[in-house]
């Protein structure tokens, strides 16, 4: 089921998501144009590898040039290909710009890297000895997802269902569809926890914890900075001590 848009209008610019969305995009393109021995080098130094970040909570060297904590944030930036990239744009397009709408542009922009730091937390904590790189903004669009679902949970969804040469349209509500989301990502997660799956990232699949901890996380965090305050969008922005 692939989401089209929303029928949940906003009052602001979601200038937060739109610069997402771009640096994203930017550096996709800047890993495209890398040959294939530089790109594995990049990726290497600015995504999650486990072991790695596993031995640098121990206080091991792991020879980087930066610490290794950094991936938790540069990671969020990265996508393993096109369609990885599409889909997470499309996403945050369709779920972030209402949460932007709710908790103002500064707070948005803290809750979303949060979110996806403790995603690619919750990843390494099932896999902490992986050496497979870990990328990708889709554990802080889980977290925008999870706001979404408890600020929104009857906005209307329009999707599509890919048949072939078939793509019949579907409307449901966000909790159904974001709801169903979550049931699937976190059960694959319990997948990939037995050692003869051929789910999960340990098969260079898909970090499906890192989805579910991410939803979890935004539904718990994005109430705490005001998803459901209804102050002016102005004093959201600069009032940070929550």
């Amino acid at each position: 089921m692939v989401p089209i848009r929303d029928n949940n209008p906003t009052e602001i610019t979601p200038y937060v998501t739109f610069g997402l969305i771009a640096i994203n995009v930017l550096v996709f393109l800047y890993e495209a144009s890398l040959p294939p021995q530089a790109l594995d080098g990049f990726l290497h130094l600015a995504a999650v590898v486990p072991h790695e970040l596993s031995l640098s909570f121990a206080g091991v060297d792991v020879h980087q040039p930066v610490p290794e904590w950094t991936t938790l944030i540069t990671s969020q930036f990265l996508h393993g290909g096109f369609l990885h990239l599409a889909g997470n744009m499309l996403f945050l397009w369709i779920f972030g710009n209402n949460v932007e709408d709710k908790l103002g542009h500064a707070k948005y922009l803290l809750f979303y890297l949060s979110c996806g730091i403790l995603a690619a937390l919750t990843q390494w904590f099932f896999s902490q000895d992986s050496n497979i790189p870990s990328l990708g903004a889709s554990g802080a669009i889980a977290g925008v997802m999870g706001a979404y679902i408890l600020r929104f949970p009857k906005a209307e969804i329009l999707g599509v269902v890919p048949l072939g040469l078939f793509f019949p349209t579907f409307r449901v509500p966000a909790y159904f569809f974001l709801g169903f989301w979550f049931l699937q990502q976190s059960f694959y997660g319990l997948a990939s926890l037995e050692t003869r799956t051929n789910i999960g990232m340990e098969s260079g699949g898909i970090a499906y914890w890192a989805h579910a901890g991410g939803f979890i996380f935004g539904a718990i965090l994005a109430p705490l900075l005001g998803l459901f305050s209804d102050k002016p969008r102005e004093e959201s922005d600069t009032n940070l001590g929550f």
